[in-house]
């Protein structure tokens, strides 16, 4: 069966039998409300959480229902765990949506709660899942690849510069043998994903950007790098520090994106025009469409028509980025520690990544 079959008999199911029955014991719901039931419904997060049992001690409160107070989070754009406590505790019908009782739990609770998600990646693995279920038999003709600044509240971590072997001005002798600086886009494409993943520093850093004005921008904290497929349906997601170059975490993203769906074209802006990058992405048996870095003013190398009509496919890697920012939290990052902002920014994109789903429905 087709994957928007699949959704809109979700959907119909959800909005024909679940609502009513709803609206009959918790009251009205709103069109925000609504929203987070079917996001809630569709990710289905009591199968990724494990249920506290009965044992010695205070009794735990159920992660379960503290992970769906989180996506409420950010279908909300709550900024802070505070304003999530206060809206909970004024807002009962919402208290019964994520599963919570009468009494909200504390603000040292959900930081607590958090950070065992944070630790054991739950938000990465549930939009993983998502991903398998509802993407992996569409066959996605483009996946758009650009990052995006996350800025952080916490001090960059400086950088020792690693020492180099010197060597004697002029042109080396005849015979002698110069030590070639291996690149990390070098090597790269030889590596497993999981390689490839660790040797990319994730500390908090400061970063430096041209925007679309052609003013250069600077902030402190992180890069979040994406994968977008068409309908701007996120793939992949990998956060790396803020001085991390866009081109060193494209190899990671393909492996990433490679893993979970099957796509025809690559498209990435003049940041990544490498040669590396166009060959990887022609190994996994796609078609690059890299923007041309025109480093020298005989470079005349353009897309031809054709080309050109999909390369406007990429903004949909930029408006999923801008969604990510003004609707579900990427802005506020209250959060230290990059497994922590990872997992913020997470909950967010697998909101918004259910939202755009049920968006192919309607």
């Amino acid at each position: 069966m087709h994957i928007r079959q699949i959704l809109s008999r979700y959907v119909r199911g959800v909005q024909g039998f679940l609502f009513p029955i709803l609206e009959e014991k918790i009251g009205p719901l709103s069109e925000t409300k609504q929203q987070l039931i079917q996001i809630l419904e569709l990710l289905g997060l009591e199968r990724h959480v494990a249920v506290c049992r009965g044992g010695r001690g205070r009794p735990a409160t159920d992660r379960i229902a503290l992970a769906r107070a989180f996506v409420a989070k950010m279908v909300y754009n709550l900024p802070t765990t505070k304003d999530l406590v206060e809206r909970l505790g004024s807002d009962p019908t919402l208290r019964r949506i994520c599963g919570l009782g009468e009494a909200v739990p504390s603000e040292a609770t959900f930081s607590r709660a958090f950070a065992e998600f944070a630790e054991m990646g739950l938000a990465e693995s549930v939009h993983k899942a998502l991903i398998g279920k509802y993407q992996a038999g569409r066959l996605v003709g483009h996946i758009s690849r650009d990052s995006t600044e996350i800025e952080a509240r916490e001090e960059p971590v400086i950088k020792a510069k690693p020492a180099k072997a010197k060597r004697k001005r002029g042109r080396p002798r005849r015979g002698e043998e110069v030590p070639h600086e291996v690149r990390r886009l070098e090597v790269q494409p030889t590596r497993t994903l999981e390689e490839n993943l660790k040797d990319l520093p994730q500390t908090c850093g400061s970063g430096t950007k041209l925007n679309s004005k052609g003013h250069t921008e600077h902030w402190i904290g992180y890069k979040l790098h994406l994968d977008v497929a068409d309908g701007q349906i996120p793939i992949s997601a990998i956060l790396t520090s803020a001085s991390v170059h866009d081109s060193q975490v494209a190899i990671p993203l393909a492996q990433m994106t490679a893993q979970r769906v099957v796509n025809c074209y690559d498209l990435m802006d003049a940041a990544y025009d490498a040669k590396p990058l166009r060959a990887f992405s022609a190994q996994l048996g796609h078609v690059p469409l890299i923007d041309f870095n025109r480093r020298t003013p005989g470079d005349l190398r353009d897309f031809s028509p054709c080309e050109a009509q999909r390369f406007r496919e990429r903004t949909t890697v930029e408006r999923v980025n801008g969604r990510l920012k003004d609707e579900f939290g990427a802005r506020t990052i209250r959060v230290r520690g990059a497994k922590k902002v990872m997992e913020h920014l997470m909950f967010g994109l697998l909101a918004l990544t259910a939202d755009q789903l049920l968006r192919l429905v309607t």
